[in-house]
């Protein structure tokens, strides 16, 4: 049988597939061609990430398909029930990329704490000539040990960024409606365990209490924070969008920088893919990254992983 991985998959990934006697076939195929690309080659397993959409046409038009597979968390891109109400197996990797989501949350806000997302700029450009002035203007950074962390979202990647704020010395507040307490257990290098029960609280509350806000849920018809959800929020917070696109007004939060209700974000995701407003990529406040939430080595790895015990445990 074959396994086309369209948007890739990790060498792990590949390896145990054809351990297990499949073909695997890592080409790329372009979107308005791969439903031809399917029936020419009778592919049975469609891997995909967030580049390729799965929509009816390819389920109903492509009958040697049996599973569709989505490499991370987020099935937007994917018929998901249709797919399953004509039969067809649809997979993904939940927990596989939730640490290095957690990971690039916190070198953001590290980086906006301190500046870096500017300095490093700046430093290349004035260093030797204005050294004192861009110390001057890098002089005000903030610490993130003692602050509130408020986490929208506390599935398995906001739990994960939990346990990333609580060893950073941070007090974690979390919304979820569907969840009404968490334990995470921490582990240390030495072998080492601490347990924290978050309980949560309304979004209202979060968005009142937080000095740090990350956003951790799935794709929605209406924006989760929008000017009215800003105007809760205390002045200077920092934010980061780790999640989705569209889950925050990008207009809204453009002007929340403005007038200093929100003092510097971090997107990694965005509204209009893969061509972001020209007005975020230049807004000083913001710290940018080409949705590399889950691009880790490591997550990669337990992705391919993952996906390839499924498969095989599926199909046999």
């Amino acid at each position: 049988m074959k396994v086309l991985a369209n948007d890739g998959v990790s060498q792990s990934g590949i390896n145990a597939l054809e351990a297990a006697g499949y073909e695997v076939l890592t080409t790329t195929v372009a979107q308005e061609q791969l439903e031809n690309y399917i029936n020419k080659n009778n592919i049975s397993v469609l891997l995909v990430r967030s580049a390729t959409t799965v929509r009816k046409n390819i389920i109903d038009n492509c009958p040697s398909l049996k599973i569709i597979g989505r490499g991370g968390v987020g099935m937007d891109n994917i018929d998901v029930e249709y797919a399953r109400s004509k039969g067809l197996k649809v997979i993904n990797t939940p927990a596989a990329s939730s640490h290095s989501v957690a990971e690039l949350v916190f070198g953001h806000f590290y980086g906006l704490a301190r500046y870096l997302h500017n300095s490093n700029r700046d430093m290349p450009l004035e260093g030797d000539a204005n050294f004192k002035g861009l110390k001057k203007s890098y002089a005000k950074g903030t610490e993130l040990k003692g602050k509130t962390l408020g986490v929208l979202g506390f599935g398995r990647i906001g739990q994960a960024t939990a346990k990333v704020a609580i060893g950073a010395g941070m007090k974690v507040v979390a919304f979820d409606p569907f969840l009404e307490k968490a334990d995470l257990q921490l582990d240390f290098f030495d072998g080492q365990k601490l347990n924290f029960e978050i309980t949560t609280i309304s979004k209202e509350e979060v968005l009142k209490q937080a000095d740090f806000l990350t956003l951790h849920v799935p794709a929605q018809k209406d924006y989760v924070i929008d000017e009215a959800e800003f105007n809760q929020m205390k002045d200077g917070v920092i934010i980061a969008n780790a999640a989705r696109g569209g889950v925050v007004n990008e207009v809204a939060l453009v002007k929340a920088i403005e007038s200093g209700k929100v003092a510097r974000a971090a997107l990694d995701v965005y509204e209009k893919e893969p061509k972001p407003e020209v007005q975020l990529l230049m807004n000083p406040a913001l710290s940018l990254t080409p949705h590399t939430g889950a691009a880790t080595n490591e997550a990669q790895d337990r992705i391919g992983t993952e996906l390839a015990e499924q498969i095989i445990n599926i199909l046999g």
